[in-house]
C-alpha cells in the first residue's frame, strides 16, 4: 500500500485525501512518530494520544489561518509533523534542531509559544477577541488543553471570561486522566463520572454552566465521529468546548499500559516498545537526593510535610508518599496554590517542603511574596531542575531563580555545590528556621558515590573555601563548582587562583567577602543563572558598597534566552564548559 505520509508536507496536501484515507494516515503517523522518537528520544505518549484529532483539526480548520493553540505542548509532534517539519524532525529538541514544543519562530502553524500548562485558553481567547476586532468574525481559534491542565487556576479564569464573551473559540479538552503523573482533584473525579454517566454530562454540566456549547464526551480515536463534531462545530457561533476521551501511548501497548514511564521514555525499540536500558550510573540524581533524604528526615520529625504541583515523580517526592502518604500532598498543576498552602500549613508549626521545578516557581511569584517572605513564614522550597536542564529548552531552562529570589525580603536563597550539602540543608532547615527558604539544585545526577554521611547543620550564610591561592578569587554558587574545579585541572598555573563556594546568595557571607577582597587583586564570579541581577551582580553591590575597586568579571547565563541542546553543548556555547573555563582562565596567567 502507497504510503500517504510521504506525499503529505503542509495541511494543503492532507485537506486532498479522502476522508476514509484519513485513519490510514493516522497509523502512518503514529508509527513515524514512534519510528523517530525511539530513536532521537523525546515525549512519546502526549502525542500518540491525540493522533486523530490532530489529523482532523488540520483537516477541517484553515490552518495557519485559523489558530491553533496547543497547551504545553508535549503533545504536538503530529502538529509538527504535518506542518512542514516532517524531512527535520529528527532534528527534535536536539542542538540546532527544531524545538521540542510549538515556537513562533519556528513556523507560521504555531500560533503560539507554550511549554508551560494552562496558557491555552487565554491564549486563543484573546486571538479570538482581535479577530472580532478587527472583523474577522469567519476566523476560528482553537485551544487543546489536558485534563490536568484545564484543572489549573488560569485555565479556569480564562474558561470564566470566555463563557460570557462572543468569541469565536473552541476549547477541545483532551481527556485521557494524566498529565506527566495521573490527574488529581475534584475536577478529575468529575471527568471520571461523566465518561460514564451520560445524564450528568446533559444536566449538571460545569462546563455549560459557564455558557458554553458543551458537547461530548466522544472518543478521541474515532476519526468519522471527530470529523463529523468539529463539522458541526465549525457552523457554531460563540463559545464551544468539545470534551474528547483519548488514551495517552495509544498504539504502542507499553505506552498505554505505563503512561508516567512512556510520557518520555527515553531510547526504545520502536517494534517491541521495551526501553533501551541505559547503562546504570553510579551515582544518584539530585532529585532523588533530595526525595530520599526527605523519608530519612521526616521519620524522625513528623511534622514534615511535602507539598507539589503535579511533580510527585519528576521531583522524587514520590518516595515521601509511598512512605507518607497522609503527609504529601500533590494538588495538581496550581503552583499558586501549592506555595499559599504550604504558607497555611507553616503557619499551624508544620515543616513545609515545597517542591516545585525552578522554571515552574516564576508562576508563583506573587505567592512567594505576599503569602510567604512578607509573613516570614518558614517555608522551605526545593527547586528542582535549577539552571541549564537541556533539551527542553528555553520554556523549561530554571535560570532566573537566583535573579528573582534574592530580591525578597525575608528570603535565604542556597544553592548547594554537591549532595553532602544538599542533604546538610535538607537537615538544617527541618530543625526550624526564622525565615522561609529556597534551595536550588539541577537535573541529572551529581559526583560523589559516597553521599549518605551524617547529617551536619549550616550555618546560615556561610561560604567554605575549596582551594586557596594567592592572585584570584573564583566564587560559585551551586554545582557550576565542579566545572570550577575541572578548569583549574586543565590550567598551569593553579596557584594562582582561590576557590570558594559561597552556597548563599542571601545571606552573603560578609565575613568571608572581606577576607576574599582583602587577599586578592581580582574577582570572578560564575553561576548557572543569569547574570543580570543573580550572584554576580550581588557581588558587585557588595563591592559597591564596600568601596572595594577590585575587577570583578561575572559569569553566568546572558541576556537571551538560551535554546535546547545538551547542558554540555550549550555550557560550549556560553562559556561555562569546563574547557571554556580553563582557556579564560589562561588568560590571567
Amino acid at each position: 500500500m502507497k504510503n500517504l505520509l510521504d506525499n503529505i508536507l503542509n495541511p494543503e496536501d492532507l485537506r486532498k485525501l479522502n476522508p476514509e484515507k484519513l485513519p490510514q494516515l493516522a497509523k502512518e503517523l503514529r508509527a513515524f512518530i514512534i519510528d523517530i522518537v525511539a530513536a532521537k528520544e523525546g515525549h512519546l505518549g502526549a502525542s500518540l494520544g491525540v493522533v486523530e484529532l490532530t489529523i482532523a483539526l488540520h483537516y477541517l480548520f484553515d490552518t495557519p489561518n485559523d489558530l491553533l493553540v496547543w497547551d504545553v505542548g508535549h503533545q504536538a509532534y503530529g502538529h509538527k509533523i504535518l506542518t512542514g517539519r516532517k524531512e527535520i524532525f529528527h532534528t527534535n529538541r536536539q542542538f540546532g534542531g527544531i524545538a521540542g514544543f510549538p515556537s513562533r519562530k519556528e513556523s507560521k502553524f504555531d500560533a503560539f509559544g507554550v511549554g508551560h500548562s494552562s496558557t491555552s485558553i487565554s491564549a486563543a481567547l484573546g486571538m479570538a477577541i482581535a479577530s472580532n476586532l478587527k472583523g474577522e468574525t469567519k476566523k476560528h481559534h482553537i485551544a487543546v488543553i489536558g485534563d490536568a491542565s484545564i484543572a489549573s487556576g488560569m485555565a479556569f479564569e480564562a474558561l470564566n471570561h470566555a463563557g460570557v464573551s462572543k468569541a469565536n473559540l473552541l476549547i477541545i479538552l483532551n481527556d485521557n486522566a494524566i498529565g506527566i503523573d495521573p490527574s488529581v482533584g475534584a475536577l478529575k473525579e468529575y471527568l471520571t463520572k461523566v465518561k460514564t454517566d451520560r445524564k450528568l454530562a446533559a444536566q449538571n454540566n460545569i462546563i455549560k454552566a459557564l455558557n458554553f456549547d458543551y458537547s461530548g464526551p466522544i472518543d478521541g480515536h474515532n476519526l468519522p465521529k471527530i470529523l463529523s463534531e468539529l463539522k458541526r462545530l465549525k457552523s457554531v457561533k460563540g463559545p464551544k468546548f468539545l470534551h474528547i476521551i483519548t488514551t495517552k501511548g495509544k498504539g504502542l501497548q507499553q505506552a498505554e499500559e505505563d503512561q508516567v514511564t512512556y510520557h518520555a521514555p527515553g531510547k526504545f525499540d520502536k517494534i517491541s516498545g521495551e526501553r533501551i536500558k541505559k547503562e546504570a550510573s553510579l551515582y544518584t540524581k539530585y532529585q532523588d537526593i533530595f526525595g530520599k533524604t526527605l523519608v530519612e528526615l521526616a521519620e524522625k520529625n513528623d511534622k514534615i510535610v511535602g507539598v507539589t504541583p503535579a511533580m510527585l515523580t519528576g521531583s522524587s517526592l514520590k518516595f515521601m508518599f509511598d512512605k507518607f502518604p497522609k503527609r504529601t500532598f500533590d494538588v495538581g498543576i496550581a503552583e499558586q496554590h501549592a506555595v499559599t498552602l504550604a504558607a497555611g500549613m507553616a503557619t499551624q508549626g508544620l515543616v513545609v517542603f515545597c517542591n516545585i521545578y525552578s522554571t515552574f516557581l516564576q508562576r508563583a511569584y506573587d505567592q512567594v511574596i505576599h503569602d510567604v517572605a512578607l509573613q516570614n513564614l518558614p517555608v522551605v522550597f526545593c527547586l528542582d531542575r535549577a539552571g541549564l536542564v537541556g533539551e527542553d529548552g528555553a520554556t523549561h531552562h530554571g535560570v532566573f531563580d537566583l535573579a528573582y529570589l534574592r530580591c525578597i525580603p525575608n528570603l535565604i536563597v542556597f544553592a548547594p555545590s554537591n549532595e553532602i550539602e544538599l542533604r546538610n540543608i535538607l537537615f538544617t532547615a527541618q530543625k526550624g528556621l526564622e525565615n522561609p527558604i529556597a534551595i536550588r539544585y539541577p537535573r541529572g545526577t551529581g559526583k560523589l558515590l559516597d553521599w549518605q554521611k551524617p547529617f551536619e547543620e549550616i550555618k546560615i550564610g556561610t561560604g567554605v573555601c575549596l582551594q586557596k591561592g594567592n592572585k584570584i578569587a573564583i566564587l560559585t554558587i551551586g554545582t557550576i563548582a565542579s566545572n570550577i574545579t575541572e578548569a583549574l585541572e586543565l590550567i598551569s598555573e593553579k596557584a594562582l587562583f582561590s576557590h570558594y563556594d559561597m552556597r548563599f546568595v542571601k545571606p552573603l557571607d560578609k565575613n568571608l567577602l572581606e577576607e576574599i577582597f582583602a587577599n586578592h587583586t581580582s574577582i570572578i564570579t560564575v553561576e548557572d543563572g543569569v547574570i543580570k541581577g543573580g550572584f554576580g551582580s550581588a557581588i558587585l553591590e557588595f563591592a559597591s558598597e564596600n568601596n572595594y575597586q577590585h575587577k570583578i568579571k561575572v559569569l553566568g547565563i546572558p541576556d537571551n534566552f538560551i535554546e535546547h541542546g545538551t547542558v554540555s553543548q550549550l555550557q560550549y556555547t556560553i562559556g561555562l564548559h569546563p574547557k571554556s573555563l580553563s582557556n579564560l582562565l589562561n588568560s590571567y596567567s
